[in-house]
């Protein structure tokens, strides 16, 4: 089956660490339409207080495509791979698109939760246990997460800091 390379869809890019708005920028340049969704916070330091804008969907941008266009886009330093499953990039439809604008223009307060959905694979990164691949048995809390290991005919839960795993994307 060939995919047809220029009709166009509403696809995620997954960016490198805090490279969202350079990717944005590059994406922008080279003439691609871009949205990059964006919320707004008070930070307060000890001695000031200060408006930052940052992605609402940290290391993720959304682009307007052919799939032409989406090999073109992954060559951009900025962008590290297309979110997909399989390999076959996941397409958003325009309606969810649309929802996150309208939800932004109205919303006073919006705050994501990065939660990792149970079965998930993940590869612990760092500990003990760095290298082995577990499946997300739950998520605990905001900073916490029960992975299930499986070894030598074992099941070994275990409760790690979230920071310890990273997951394991679909090539």
């Amino acid at each position: 089956m060939s995919r047809n390379l220029t009709i166009k869809n509403w696809l995620v890019f997954y960016t490198k660490p805090r490279s969202e708005f350079k990717a944005e920028s590059e994406m922008k340049a080279a003439g691609f339409e871009v949205y990059l969704p964006t919320i707004t916070e008070i930070k307060n330091w000890s001695d000031r207080k200060k408006k930052i804008t940052k992605p609402l969907f940290r290391s993720y941008i959304f682009a307007f495509c052919s799939e032409a266009e989406r090999l073109k886009i992954l060559k951009i330093e900025e962008i590290v791979t297309t979110v997909g499953i399989q390999g076959v990039p996941s397409i958003i439809p325009v309606q969810q698109i649309d929802a996150i604008k309208k939800l932004l223009e109205v919303a006073t307060t919006i705050q994501v939760t990065e939660k990792i959905l149970k079965d998930t694979p993940v590869r612990i990164i760092d500990g003990p246990f760095a290298g082995i691949e577990a499946i997300v048995q739950n998520q605990n809390s905001q900073t916490k997460i029960s992975v299930v290991i499986e070894t030598l005919n074992r099941t070994i839960t275990a409760i790690l800091p979230i920071k310890l795993v990273e997951i394991l994307k679909a090539v």
